[in-house]
């Protein structure tokens, strides 16, 4: 294992979703590293098997759990899965998400069917896992939840309204959802990333010429982020070191909304 942030994660059990790839392993795997035990959960089994891999052949503990975030029933099976194998769920990292459709579409030629496909994943598919999770950790007295919104949460972006929608309904869901439960010793964040190197946009840059740099020009630091750099942010808004932070919106950005 490499070395650890903090020793605080030891024993604990860490929910991912959308943990077969990108930002999700890049996470699951820090969480393991600092003794966790990850409860992987994506539709995309393949991912999530090589993600659980990696844990085991680290040293660490992982399952796999087959969950489709807009589903009510698989986020409580996924929650009843992780207390079922490890006894606890004590972080989660509501992280599965899509892109913004199929074609950058201004908002009067948006399709509904995308706008509700978009929609039932990246902010219903959040609100489902707080909703699952939610009750387990006020039995246990305390926990920390980390959503995934964006930069996209936080400023405009043309050609890609629901996607900005559902983020900026992240992010006040995460507000909102911090104050309910502060007082009952729940940790509730969010993550904004700034564009970062996964799968999700790494399709593009074969198919667009110069887009990937056209991207690392927007950053003022000049590149693109990794997923690890946001698994970083996500490990400490996890631990005790976090201990006095809820309700807050980190942006990990390379100071793309700062301009």
């Amino acid at each position: 294992m490499a070395d650890r942030l903090s020793d605080s994660l030891d024993g604990k059990t860490a929910l991912v979703t959308g943990g077969g790839s990108g930002i999700g392993r890049a996470t699951a795997l820090a969480y393991a590293n600092d003794g966790a035990r990850i409860v992987v959960a994506d539709v995309n089994v393949e991912g999530g098997e090589e993600t659980v891999q990696l844990i085991k052949e680290a040293g660490g503990e992982a399952i796999l759990v087959h969950a489709d975030v807009s589903r009510p029933e698989d986020t409580q099976a996924m929650v009843a899965q992780a207390v079922e194998t490890f006894g606890s769920l004590d972080c989660a990292f509501n992280n599965a998400g899509i892109g913004g459709g199929r074609d950058r579409n201004l908002t009067a030629d948006y399709l509904e069917e995308d706008w509700d496909r978009v929609m039932s994943i990246n902010l219903k598919g959040v609100w489902l896992c707080m909703k699952a999770e939610i009750p387990q950790m006020l039995k246990q007295g305390k926990g920390a939840i980390v959503n995934t919104a964006s930069i996209a949460g936080l400023v405009g972006l043309s050609g890609t309204v629901a996607y900005v929608a559902a983020k900026h309904g992240v992010t006040g869901l995460t507000k909102a959802a911090a104050l309910e439960y502060a007082k009952a010793g729940i940790r509730i964040n969010a993550v904004c990333p700034g564009y970062i190197e996964t799968p999700l946009i790494e399709g593009s840059f074969e198919r667009v010429e110069g887009y990937k740099e056209r991207l690392e020009s927007r950053h003022p630091l000049g590149r693109l982020g990794q997923p690890e750099e946001i698994a970083a942010a996500v490990l400490w808004l996890s631990s005790d070191a976090a201990s006095f932070v809820t309700g807050h919106n980190m942006t990990v950005d390379g100071g793309y909304v700062a301009q």
